[in-house]
């Protein structure tokens, strides 16, 4: 007996669930992945209300909206990191201060701010005092 064979067409995958599936997948992996995780610092602000003026004891450490750092009204030069710590922990060692004021510009980078902080708690600075204008010092 001879059984006569039918000719099929070659068998194709069909892609379209596929790829449904990986763009369903695509969109849920770019919805729940969080790209970065900030970190917070908790930060007790003071009021402008009633401050004096710093004392003898006291360091002043202020950052400009240039990023430039200036420690007691003596400008850092270098920008760099390693500079500020040299000089602050020369600053510590002559001055022996009780705590720090910092005075940072309102156009100040916030990471200019957040660097001074961390240098100075390396140098073992535990009291950071962050000065604020009060509204009748305020520019117009």
């Amino acid at each position: 007996m001879n059984f006569v064979r039918r000719r099929t067409d070659p068998l194709e995958v069909n892609l379209t669930p596929l790829i449904d599936v990986v763009f369903l997948l695509l969109i849920f992996f770019m919805v729940s992945t969080s790209f970065k995780l900030e970190t917070q610092i908790d930060l007790e602000l003071p009021t402008a209300d009633g401050q004096s003026e710093p004392t003898k004891d006291v360091m002043v450490v202020s950052v400009s909206s240039r990023g430039e750092y200036a420690i007691n009204d003596a400008v850092v030069l270098s920008q760099g990191s390693a500079a500020l710590t040299i000089a602050i922990q020369s600053t510590i060692d002559t001055l022996k201060p009780e705590h720090v004021v910092l005075m940072a510009d309102a156009r100040a980078s916030h990471q200019n701010v957040v660097t001074l902080l961390d240098i100075l708690t390396q140098a073992g600075i535990s009291r950071v005092q962050i000065k604020t204008q009060s509204n009748s010092e305020a520019p117009n």
